[in-house]
């Protein structure tokens, strides 16, 4: 039997007898399982299976890993023919959209319920974006005999909530095994995540002394939702043994209180979970295992225009009740909403509206129409539409979907979707300004002092209500991974009236800082061990405010820890204190990029976005038609918007351009530096160090004037070798003054860097009173790489702060910026790194040809384009120039080949005809032909190439 063959009878055995449900949990067979069964190498599987699609036998679930499934087995249970042009879906949930509604179970009573009202009419994007997901929990509710445990997956604030609560309404409607009493019990799993003694209670119930409390015997929740649903938030919170209990019952139906020994209580549950967490990190496998259908709610960035306008139309309804007046809001109030809806997705939109409504009502207090203008939103507000102007296919639907205006008028009392909105907050804004600019008038408060005053109060009832949503359900569970809870809420009391005394926002670090150091602290007095308290009496008289906040934070420790706390350790906390809130005054650096071309700037950093996701920096596009005057007004407007206090990084390509620096710093007054000759890496190394390294401007610019490229680093660095005796790689730590906590961050270092093989690096913990003292000694001593901990210590090296090192991406940053240090000290790629590189990356874009097979004819053709150009290509340059000719070359294959719409000069015709001839290569050894569009874009891509960017340094 051939290879192929073997692959795919192994896949048609392992699919019989396995259900729709069983595709959905596991997705399908990923080539490293089907290599490890038949003993066949991977890479000989992939090429079958590339095979096997062409062949239209099997079809591709995208993702990492890729899934492969049979198409007649999938086709079979769907009840469904596939399309034959379509090989790859997104996802299970994709395929699921094809079922045949003959196989879907029926309502009771009618045989064709689903084209019947439901509640789920209700949900803006029932039948667009949501739709495959109503589809599963109507097939979850319905399924015979008692619907099938589900559990929703989505970011915070997607709705995950409302959508069991539809699940629930339609169950009473149409499913037959719930009655109109049925109920619907909600419990929030984290409310006591760390006592799961008491969690379990509230779940199964517990008999008479159970526990230490137990007086008497209750009922569980279980009990209460019996014949009808549980809702459990966040299950993820679920301790191990709770996970287990839950999923005993799920399978027998069964289970027993807390205190009892015997499973001999039934009851009739369908369970219903939500998660903001990865189900496959977060919960127990065999927990995972008795879920059949796992739902995923979308975020608000993910939906389409129109079901973003629905739902921004729906907010501001419901404001126009509350208020009883019509509101009336402009197009560039409307987007800037919509593109400012990020992480907290249609639970941030609503307090959005609740804020520019609130702030609107506070204006027209007089009028009978609340006017909503763009220019009258707050900053943070309107930096939503710049964002979103960057995303020109969205916001052009956007803007065919939008009029100039949109008024809504009050229509009675709103829709409840369900009873308890834990978004909804439980006062009435309105009737608090109302209330209190009656009260001030009635006391001659000027309007001025009104204003400002119900502004202030506007942020603080929303900021407060909304604050539990989001930085707590972001960052508390990350700081809870190294220190007690006990520990962070006491730390976050201390933080609040920081904030009041000295009358000051402080970040995330400053939990992650003092929550660390106060561990520290109380394990030396556990321990008894003495700290080595230094001369810093100094910082008495230097900071006279927080020393004395420092002696009073001292007290609330040794009454909530019954410990004696020595002066000496005010006297540290108030340098702890003083570093923390100095930090924050620094703001990055912001990037302006700036290029000739009607796209050339925005195309860079939208790939550099891309890339490293959403940072500080802008783009100006400058069309050849169009004044330098223009161009300096608008680069003075941007530079202002975008200024954090650290000045402003002009990349520019060439012209006019180059000379605006000073223009602009000198009508503005914001500092600016200007380095020409931009590209996309210069983009990417601005960025990652204004953001990820806090570098200052100055830094920047001096680290960045010479820059040319990742490639052509090596030349400069053997010079610099060459000058300067090699030093010892290190790291510094920054901590506060326990031990305990330095030694935490070292060990934490030092296992990233054993992760990446860094052995030869030294990780030096810094105690943050030592800095000034002794940082000089240790830059002449090592080559300092980076640095980490509670404050940036300025010795012109990247800064990680302590808290992204918690964060998920903390590894990551370390990792990248330890990389491109080892990158500096690497000779220049040999012609076979180059090779194997195209070849990896290759692997990840081509699905019909094989990399290892079209590498050769790509390689021999560069070079034939490099003797025509007449000079060399550097190694970076090859690399992209190879995966775009192997994309160019796959298109080919596919008969989607790109169109060529630049204009067409006679040199660039006679490149073209010099670059056919050495495409000719592909015509005799793989068959395939480049089309003149395809090769016209080659010459452009040849002509752009700059001067930095070839091999002469090589």
């Amino acid at each position: 039997m051939k290879r192929i063959d073997r692959i795919y009878a192994y896949l048609v055995e392992q699919s019989e007898g396995k259900t729709l449900d069983d595709f959905v949990h596991m997705e399908g067979f990923t080539a490293s399982d089907i290599a490890n069964d038949l003993d066949i190498l991977r890479n000989n599987v992939s090429a079958e299976l590339n095979k096997l699609l062409r062949q239209n036998s099997i079809i591709k679930i995208k993702g990492r890993p890729v899934h492969y499934l049979v198409k007649s087995s999938i086709e079979k249970l769907l009840g469904c023919k596939l399309p034959d042009d379509q090989h790859e879906y997104e996802n299970m949930n994709e395929l699921l959209s094809f079922q045949s509604p003959t196989i879907r179970p029926a309502a009771k009573g009618n045989a064709d319920a689903s084209e019947e009202p439901n509640p789920f009419d209700d949900l803006i994007g029932s039948k667009t974006s949501l739709k495959v997901q109503v589809e599963q929990a109507k097939a979850a509710v319905l399924y015979p005999p008692h619907g099938l445990h589900t559990l929703i997956v989505g970011q915070t604030g997607v709705g995950k909530t409302l959508f069991a609560n539809m699940m629930f309404n339609y169950a009473k409607s149409s499913a037959p095994f719930m009655d109109e009493d049925a109920q619907f019990i909600v419990f929030n799993c984290a409310d006591y995540a760390n006592n799961p003694q008491l969690l379990l209670s509230h779940i199964f119930g517990h008999t008479k002394g159970a526990f230490t409390g137990a007086d008497s015997e209750k009922d569980g929740l279980v009990t209460k939702a019996d014949g009808g649903m549980l809702f459990l938030d966040e299950i993820h919170r679920l301790p191990p043994e709770g996970q287990e209990m839950l999923f005993y019952f799920m399978d027998t139906g069964t289970y027993a209180k807390l205190g009892e020994t015997e499973r001999n209580r039934k009851a009739n549950v369908l369970i219903i979970g939500a998660t903001t967490e990865d189900p496959d990190s977060s919960l127990l496998k065999t927990f995972v295992r008795r879920i059949p259908i796992l739902i995923r709610i979308p975020s608000f960035e993910e939906r389409p225009a129109k079901d973003k306008i629905e739902i921004l139309k729906f907010l501001l309804a419901i404001e126009a009740n509350r208020v009883q007046k019509p509101i009336k809001i402009d197009a560039e109030s409307m987007k800037a909403l919509i593109g400012n809806t990020s992480y907290g997705n249609v639970g941030q939109l609503k307090s959005n509206i609740q804020l520019v409504c609130a702030n609107g009502f506070l204006h027209c207090l007089n009028d009978d129409v609340i006017t909503i203008n763009f220019k009258d939103l707050p900053s943070e507000l309107k930096n939503g539409f710049f964002y979103l102007s960057r995303k020109r296919q969205e916001i052009q639907e956007l803007s065919e979907l939008i009029d100039s205006y949109l008024t809504v008028y009050p229509e009675g009392e709103n829709k409840a979707l369900f009873e308890e909105d834990p978004y909804e907050p439980d006062f009435n804004l309105y009737n608090i300004i109302g209330d209190k600019v009656s009260f001030m008038m009635d006391q001659d408060v000027s309007d001025e002092d009104i204003n400002r005053f119900l502004k202030l109060d506007i942020d603080i009832h929303l900021n407060k209500f909304y604050n539990k949503f989001y930085s707590n359900a972001l960052n508390r569970e990350k700081i809870l991974k190294i220190v007690s809870e006990d520990i962070l809420d006491f730390s976050e009391e201390v933080q609040e009236i920081v904030e009041k005394r000295l009358k000051r926002k402080v970040n995330d670090r400053f939990l992650f800082a003092f929550s660390l150091h106060l561990t520290s602290f109380l394990k030396r007095v556990k321990n008894q061990q003495v700290a080595n308290y230094t001369n810093i009496e100094n910082v008495i008289n230097d900071r006279p405010e927080e020393y004395q906040l420092s002696l009073d934070i001292c007290k609330m420790i040794e009454k909530r820890y019954r410990v004696h706390v020595p002066v000496k350790e005010a006297m540290y906390l108030t340098i702890l204190l003083t570093s923390l809130l100095d930090d924050q005054k620094a703001e990055q650096v912001a990037i302006l990029v700036a290029a000739h071309g009607s796209s050339t700037a925005s195309s860079m950093v939208s790939v550099v976005k891309s890339l490293l996701g959403e940072s500080n920096v802008d783009s100006i596009d400058m069309p050849l038609d169009m004044s330098p005057k223009y161009v300096l007004e608008e680069m003075k407007k941007r530079v202002k918007e975008i200024d954090m206090g650290k000045g402003v990084l002009l990349l520019v390509d060439m012209g006019s351009l180059t000379g605006f620096g000073d223009i602009i710093t000198q009508e503005t007054g914001i500092k600016t530096r200007t380095i020409d000759m931009v590209t996309t890496a210069l983009v990417i190394e601005a960025i990652r160090k204004a953001t990820i390294m806090e570098m200052d401007l100055e830094d920047i610019y001096e680290s960045l004037k010479d820059f040319r490229g990742y490639g052509s680093y090596q030349v400069e660095q053997k010079t610099e070798e060459t000058r300067q005796p090699q030093k010892p790689p290190a790291i510094l730590s920054v901590c506060s003054t326990g031990e305990g906590t330095a030694e935490k961050l070292k060990q934490l270092v030092e296992q990233l860097l054993k992760n990446i093989g860094r052995s030869d690096i030294t990780v030096i913990p810094l105690q943050i009173n030592e800095v000034e003292d002794k940082k000089e000694t240790y830059m002449h001593k090592y080559d300092i790489l980076l640095t980490v901990g509670i404050a940036d210590p300025k010795v012109h090296a990247p800064f990680i702060p302590v808290e992204a090192l918690f964060m998920g991406d903390g590894e990551a940053q370390v990792m990248h910026l330890i990389q491109n240090q080892q990158l500096l000290q690497t000779p220049p790629r040999s012609p076979a790194m180059v090779r194997e590189m195209t070849e990896e990356s290759l692997n990840e874009f081509l699905t019909f040809l094989n990399p290892k097979k079209v590498v050769g004819a790509i390689t021999e053709f560069v070079s034939s384009i490099e003797r025509l150009a007449e000079r060399p290509f550097n190694n970076a340059s090859k690399i992209n120039m190879n995966i775009h000719i192997g994309c160019a070359l796959e298109r080919v294959v596919t008969h989607a080949g790109l169109i060529y719409k630049n204009e067409i000069t006679p040199e660039k015709e006679e490149k073209k005809e010099s670059y056919k001839k050495a495409a000719k290569i592909f015509e005799d050894q793989l068959k395939l032909k480049l089309s003149d569009d395809e090769l016209y874009y080659i010459v452009d891509m040849i002509d752009n190439l700059s001067s930095r960017q070839t091999a002469g340094v090589q």
